[in-house]
């Protein structure tokens, strides 16, 4: 698997689409790195979802700014 990834490595960098090896490894792997830590975000939320307590929160808070925030809204509008 490695002696493919690194052909594909070496093909890309002689069609140009990378300056070199030691450019493009890195920022794959970056980027990778990246996915990797979006997803543990995104697992994080999810259980926010199911979460009786942080639901209940929620919408106590978005009672609690209904009047502040219809107020700027009706503010913004024209005439």
């Amino acid at each position: 698997m490695l002696d493919h990834l690194l052909e594909a490595v070496d093909i890309a960098v002689k069609d140009g689409k990378a300056k070199s090896r030691n450019e493009l490894i890195p920022n794959a792997l970056g980027l990778e790195l990246a996915a990797l830590r979006r997803y543990e975000i995104d697992n994080a939320f999810e259980g926010m979802s199911a979460d009786q307590q942080y639901l209940q929160e929620v919408r106590r808070l978005s009672e609690e700014f209904l009047n502040s925030d219809w107020g700027a809204f009706r503010q913004g509008e024209p005439g």
